[in-house]
């Protein structure tokens, strides 16, 4: 326990001094708030598109945040590859599972900040624009952003252990294009329905935003937040053990 402390007090004080933390982990969420609220604001209100309204875009949001917290995980853990400096731990008595843990918990440390900046900040828009937004659903929904952020920190763990320093980040971009437009966190995927609905609903992402946003409004539904939260869940956990696998692996062959 104590050599996953140490690890992940490293880990906390290397994001805290990297400068892109504060960009796209904090800072380019609440620029996209307040941005989509402009544009929301620029739609007739008699078009009914309300996915761009605080109290629609608060999930959305928060779920795309955590893409780039998966980014800046793959970052770290193939940056610590490429400088040798996992090769040189690894002579320690420190075991694959405390290298994962050292990785995940300041990461979910960060995305619980991040969730609750974009709340705090949704809520200060939605007193402006004066749109209701359920403040109980929204403190209940950051404890349901935890498995989608342990999720999406897992597919950075894996990028981070199976691609290069230069190559990790790419891939990471290919996932959060693919989250932000088959998540349904710019347009309703249920609205479009038929083919394009399907491919949505075979991936984790929509789930993600679906889950978050029904949490906010208090609607447990089955259909609407067990269901989905589930699937994440469920998600969370087989990604993160892929990912496990993936480090485990990638450390047996640096040392031979």
């Amino acid at each position: 326990m104590n050599r996953i402390k140490a690890f992940a007090s490293r880990n906390m004080k290397e994001i805290l001094r990297e400068p892109l933390s504060y960009i796209f982990c904090l800072g380019f969420p609440i620029v996209m708030l307040v941005v989509m609220t402009f544009v929301n604001n620029s739609i007739p209100k008699e078009s009914g598109m309300t996915i761009f309204r605080i109290d629609n875009l608060y999930g959305g949001i928060a779920v795309f945040g955590q893409t780039f917290i998966m980014l800046f995980t793959a970052i770290s853990v193939s940056k610590d590859r490429a400088g040798s400096f996992l090769v040189r731990m690894y002579a320690s008595p420190m075991k694959p599972t405390d290298f994962i843990a050292g990785y995940i918990i300041p990461m979910t440390v960060l995305s619980v900040i991040q969730n609750v900046i974009t709340g705090v900040v949704s809520l200060v828009i939605s007193l402006i624009t004066k749109t209701e937004i359920n403040i109980g659903g929204m403190l209940i929904s950051f404890i349901v952003l935890i498995p989608s952020a342990l999720m999406f920190i897992g597919f950075g763990l894996i990028f981070g252990s199976l691609f290069s320093d230069k190559s990790a980040p790419a891939v990471s971009s290919i996932v959060i294009s693919l989250s932000s437009f088959l998540g349904g966190i710019w347009f309703d995927s249920e609205m479009t329905g038929g083919t394009m609905l399907k491919i949505c609903k075979c991936l984790p992402f929509f789930y993600c935003t679906k889950s978050v946003r029904s949490v906010t409004v208090l609607d447990f539904g089955k259909d609407e937040f067990i269901i989905p939260f589930i699937i994440v869940t469920v998600f969370a956990v087989a990604v993160n053990i892929i990912s496990s696998y993936s480090f485990s692996t990638k450390m047996k062959a640096d040392l031979s």
